[in-house]
């Protein structure tokens, strides 16, 4: 009788241990969500830039797809002289100045006069729909913070490289180069 009751009684003990274990084994997991991503310098593989921009630049994706929706990370690599004319994009752009100079203005034309030098880890925050325009100074390196998808608008067409059109500032040197 007395190993009947102890049976009786253990029977739900056991059950209840069972079934309390999993919760608390579940608890302790990890929520599943993004991976953590790591790169070093050595890890970068740059290439031309996408068509948006002026040939000559260097282009290399960080982190994230910029041409999906979320957030990337994107650096540019131009050589001394380097514009880009005056443009705005949907969304924030955070710009950091990695090497060189990086010399910005703010508004719908090109006014080298108006443009602010950024040296070496300056940053720079433009808000969506933002007309701003840059320069480099030396060759000079920026990462770019941004939530994709990445677009580029040109205030002026004419400005847009990947329309077979060039801007306007080539194609005065090549007038007077046919002279």
């Amino acid at each position: 009788m007395r190993r009947l009751l102890a049976i009786v009684l253990l029977l739900p003990v056991l059950a209840l241990a069972q079934t309390a274990a999993p919760k608390k084994a579940a608890t302790k997991a990890k929520p599943a969500g993004p991976a953590a991503v790591v790169v070093t310098p050595d890890k970068i593989q740059w290439g031309p830039a996408p068509p948006i921009f002026q040939p000559g630049a260097q282009f290399a994706v960080v982190a994230g797809d910029p041409s999906k929706a979320g957030a990337f990370i994107v650096r540019l690599k131009v050589p001394d002289g380097y514009r880009i004319m005056p443009h705005f994009h949907p969304t924030a752009e955070n710009v950091t100045v990695l090497s060189g100079e990086f010399r910005v203005g703010m508004g719908d034309k090109f006014d080298e006069s108006t443009l602010v030098n950024l040296p070496a880890h300056s940053v720079a925050v433009v808000p969506a729909s933002h007309s701003h325009y840059a320069m480099a100074k030396g060759e000079t390196e920026v990462q770019v913070n941004a939530m994709g998808p990445f677009k580029l608008t040109y205030v002026n067409p004419a400005d847009d490289p990947s329309k077979g059109q060039a801007s306007a500032a080539p194609k005065k040197k090549a007038a007077a180069a046919k002279k």
